[in-house]
């Protein structure tokens, strides 16, 4: 949601940034003009068939690209219809317009109701070259269960007597019969419009995080059906309240790396079509000069980044807006108020660097981090006066989607207009009260050439090669299960925590002394049928003391290691699968108690690039080798973590 209030790290970590930078150049000074590369033609429109026959749900993702159901690229080219979020600015009556943002009353459903039919409206969101729509909601929606006012929906006048959840209902039907993908997104807990201390700041402000996961499984049970409801995108900006931050892998009640970990999980479990979507952290910190403040974005994923129960549903987001920036919030005076640069005030050399260090950079291959960013709002004021520096950034970063064929969401799609002067200057389509239509390809909305560049920029298309997955396993604070076969079974390690890999993965590395794992699929045997094996001793060696004078977990042969365990931080037990075939070879011990041993750095086939366990020694086994067992000692002060692993190669 576009906002005038707190939204990202440290100062000095965006200082940082600029510092690092490369220096401006003439060109880099220029202001942006609509030159002639940005001159592109508007899109060609598809017709609700010819859109539904383009692509078939549900989708996944292969590496950075996002597939449908035939395992071709589907892009999402998307923008966001809000309005059922809440328009409601927080005082006064929530019908007055003066009261609303840009006086657009919603009633809490998707804008424009009132003033289009819902098949003007999509043929609306046709002609802009879109593909899918992030549909915004409050949690309050779910409950709501006041009658709409008529003249809310005066266009469409079969919704008269819905709830907000009913109209809900039917914007998702007609938007996937008109063959659109849907993302749902919970937006905000109430029905209270941006800024800042406004009671959405959290998953669970005003709520509890068990509340909010339930009434994610009611959202998508309810459209569990529709093959063409593609998403769950988690939370809106997440960021800081009065008291607390949000952070990154804690353990605690702010928690949201966990909180996003446990919700898609079980969004999964109950409709395993769907793409789980989730948004770095928008704003740590409070926006004082000398007091660390800032926007993390998807940074903390590089050291930490989620595993699902299915590795080929996660997608990342982020937002960006031209007037906040990496310690910015976007306020122009008053509280929240600083004089860091914002995203408008960067050089495009600066700028592509920070987008890539806050977002794009997931995108690269190889990594436990690997995943589809896209990129769920961003947006600039089109018509009446223009802002040099915003109409410049909006050159810039647009560029910058298209270079990288990055998926995206323009915020937002649908507003009013009074004789062709928008009320909020913002939206790409405005109707007035007769229902007529002003579309950013009308003359005189500047963003034309920018917006039609991005839509029809060249990108990969068509099938997209499988991909080897690479996940990590966080013991930190808690288990991390992402099996669904150990999800069913009783706990196979009672009071230690436990890592178990996707189903279809292994275990190929182990940290020292952090409780990381990784996971990979790379070059994986098939699992026989027999049941699964804790290891808890040294049953299993065979072939000889591999590592002499250690305590050594070892699988039975012809299995490999699928999840551990860890008490503190010393290793408990060892999880083994079968294999339908059993590997064989010879073994290779690993030891990595003096330093990293991971394969080298190469082409990234062997993840070595990534760094899943921060500030601990590594052992990787590579890629066509899986851990058959894992050695440790109490010794010298070594207290029970891992030291050395037995690889064994897969064939």
């Amino acid at each position: 949601m576009r906002r005038l209030a707190l939204r990202v790290l440290s100062a000095a970590t965006a200082l940082s940034a600029l510092l690092v930078a490369p220096a401006a150049t003439a060109a880099d000074a220029a202001p942006a003009v609509a030159t002639d590369s940005a001159a592109t033609a508007a899109p060609v429109p598809l017709s609700g068939a010819q859109l539904a026959a383009s692509w078939a749900g549900p989708l996944s993702t292969r590496g950075r690209y996002v597939v449908d159901a035939s395992g071709d690229r589907f892009k999402l080219k998307s923008g966001n219809w809000s309005g059922a979020q809440g328009t409601w600015q927080g005082s006064g009556p929530t019908t007055d317009p003066a009261n609303n943002q840009a006086g657009q009353v919603s009633y809490n459903l998707p804008l424009g109701l009132d003033r289009a039919p819902l098949s003007e409206i999509m043929a609306g969101f046709h002609s802009l070259g879109l593909n899918s729509v992030r549909l915004p909601f409050a949690d309050a929606m779910i409950r709501d269960t006041a009658a709409v006012p008529d003249a809310a929906v005066a266009a469409n006048p079969g919704l008269r007597g819905s709830t907000p959840l009913q109209v809900y209902d039917a914007v998702v039907a007609a938007l996937t019969a008109d063959g659109f993908a849907v993302i749902l997104n919970n937006h905000t807990t109430g029905y209270r419009f941006c800024c800042g201390l406004d009671g959405n700041e959290r998953w669970n402000s005003g709520q509890s995080t068990e509340t909010w996961e339930q009434d994610w499984l009611f959202m998508v049970n309810r459209y569990r059906a529709n093959k063409r409801v593609v998403g769950a995108d988690l939370r809106n900006e997440v960021r800081r309240d009065t008291w607390d931050d949000p952070n990154w892998g804690l353990g605690d009640a702010h928690d949201t790396y966990a909180a996003f970990e446990e919700a898609g999980n079980r969004i999964l479990q109950a409709a395993p079509d769907l793409l789980i979507i989730m948004e770095g952290i928008n704003w740590q910190g409070v926006p004082l000069a000398g007091l660390p403040h800032g926007r993390p974005m998807l940074k903390p994923v590089a050291t930490l980044s989620h595993t699902l129960i299915d590795s080929g549903k996660l997608v990342y987001s982020a937002h960006f807006y031209g007037y906040t920036g990496s310690a910015n919030t976007g306020a122009g005076s008053g509280p929240g108020a600083t004089g860091d640069p914002r995203y408008q005030d960067l050089t495009p050399s600066q700028l592509a660097a920070v987008v890539d260090e806050e977002a794009l950079f997931v995108t690269r291959a190889g990594q436990h981090f690997t995943a589809p960013v896209w990129i769920s709002e961003f947006g600039a004021g089109g018509r009446g006066p223009t802002d040099a520096k915003e109409q410049a950034w909006f050159d810039r970063f647009t560029a910058i989607l298209a270079e990288h064929d990055t998926d995206f969401a323009v915020w937002p799609l649908v507003g009013w207009h009074n004789d062709g002067v928008p009320q909020d200057s913002w939206a790409l389509l405005h109707y007035d009260r007769a229902g007529r239509r002003l579309s950013v390809e009308d003359p005189g909305d500047w963003r034309a050439a920018y917006w039609n560049r991005l839509v029809a920029a060249p990108g990969y298309t068509g099938r997209v090669p499988a991909t080897t997955r690479w996940n990590l396993l966080d013991l930190d604070h808690a288990d991390q299960n992402a099996s669904r076969r150990m999800l069913a079974l009783p706990d196979w390690s009672s009071g230690n925590r436990k890592g178990n890999c996707p189903d279809g993965q292994r275990l190929i590395g182990l940290g020292r002394g952090d409780s990381r794992g990784l996971c990979t699929d790379a070059g994986q045997p098939a699992t026989g049928p027999d049941a699964w094996t804790a290891v808890t001793d040294e049953r299993y060696v065979t072939g000889g003391d591999w590592a002499p004078g250690y305590d050594k977990l070892q699988c039975p042969d012809g299995r490999f290691a699928v999840g551990y365990s860890v008490r503190a931080d010393a290793m408990a037990a060892l999880l083994c699968a079968p294999a339908a075939a059993p590997p064989a070879g010879a073994n290779r011990v690993l030891w990595f108690d003096h330093g990293d041993n991971r394969p080298p750095v190469t082409t990234g086939a062997d993840s070595a690039a990534s760094d899943w366990a921060p500030g601990a020694y590594k052992g990787q086994c590579a890629s066509n080798e899986y851990v058959a067992g894992v050695a440790f000692t109490w010794r010298w002060l070594h207290a029970g973590v891992p030291d050395a692993l037995l690889c064994r190669p897969l064939a």
